[in-house]
């Protein structure tokens, strides 16, 4: 069985930020995707399987394994694998590294939303959390918003120093109310149960953009933010049932099940009403997108 084998560092050389956003809108001209996820905990642990199958793009297989405490001894805090199968007769085509898939997947994902929804006129991008995921954001809206000048804010201020020196020009913030008052993009990347941004700190104009919660019980904002925005995600079917973020507020009468504008089945949907107005994504980064992304590599291997 010839399968092919594609490894970090000789993958991403081939890979293109724009081109992956394309990637996925015509991805949702497809067929809408079959996913399976399953979820199992054993706190703070998580394991996640997702599979996806899109009609005449075929079927992927990612495993995960989210360990929060392996930093802290050395170790990888994420592992696992993403197995691309053929829609025509099912054959095991490929097997792309899982670092590769999540990075590209996750931050083209929140790129793609900010590129239909964030004024055109934006430059400042305030990156909150300054682990693996802050760094994918800072490379994918530098190539999506060229002009872009960033800052970075986190809890520990090592961190966020470690990180702006990998990228000059970036700044570091202490304060991160004042942060996101200056912004125009607010980027969130953190682990957190309790929402770290407080719907009273932003103003008319600004897109947010929420990737950090993944689980049932996490949320990076808080009520407010919500209701003063107008709310899209990537996909009905994996944020709204799965991920604290949307799931606790909905549960809570906080919001409402209609002011979910849009999924990007929706495509047409993600513009601004005005240049005034807030708009938030929730990236929930299903298994569809994981496909979707697994194909563009493995088309762009080929290509290459």
């Amino acid at each position: 069985m010839d399968v092919t084998m594609i490894p970090f560092a000789e993958g991403e050389k081939l890979l293109d930020w724009v081109g992956l956003t394309r990637a996925f809108e015509d991805g949702h001209k497809r067929p809408k995707a079959e996913i399976g996820d399953t979820f199992l905990y054993r706190d703070p642990d998580t394991l996640l399987n997702r599979a996806a199958w899109i009609d005449g793009m075929g079927i992927a297989v990612k495993s995960a394994t989210i360990f929060p405490g392996n930093p802290a001894k050395g170790k990888p805090m994420i592992g696992g694998a993403v197995n691309l199968y053929n829609d025509a007769d099912g054959r095991f085509e490929a097997i792309v590294d899982f670092h590769l898939v999540t990075k590209w997947k996750t931050a083209g994902d929140s790129l793609l939303a900010a590129m239909k929804l964030a004024r055109k006129d934006s430059r400042k991008v305030l990156i909150v959390g300054a682990g693996t995921v802050g760094r994918s954001l800072r490379e994918a809206y530098g190539a999506g918003f060229s002009e872009a000048e960033f800052t970075v804010w986190n809890r520990t201020r090592e961190n966020a120093e470690k990180m702006a020196a990998e990228y000059p020009g970036m700044r570091v913030a202490d304060d991160l109310e004042a942060a996101v008052a200056e912004a125009d993009i607010v980027t969130s990347a953190t682990m957190s149960t309790e929402p770290v941004l407080r719907g009273e700190w932003f103003r008319p104009g600004q897109h947010i953009d929420l990737i950090g919660a993944y689980r049932p019980d996490m949320r990076e904002v808080d009520d407010a933010t919500l209701q003063r925005a107008r709310v899209f995600v990537d996909s009905f079917d994996t944020t709204v049932g799965h991920i604290g973020e949307i799931r606790i507020p909905l549960e809570s009468g906080a919001i409402r099940r209609e002011d979910l504008v849009a999924d990007y089945y929706e495509m047409e949907k993600f513009t601004r009403a005005s240049d005034d107005e807030i708009t938030l994504f929730k990236n929930g980064g299903g298994a569809h997108l994981d496909l979707m992304t697994s194909r563009y590599i493995l088309d762009a291997w080929r290509a290459g």
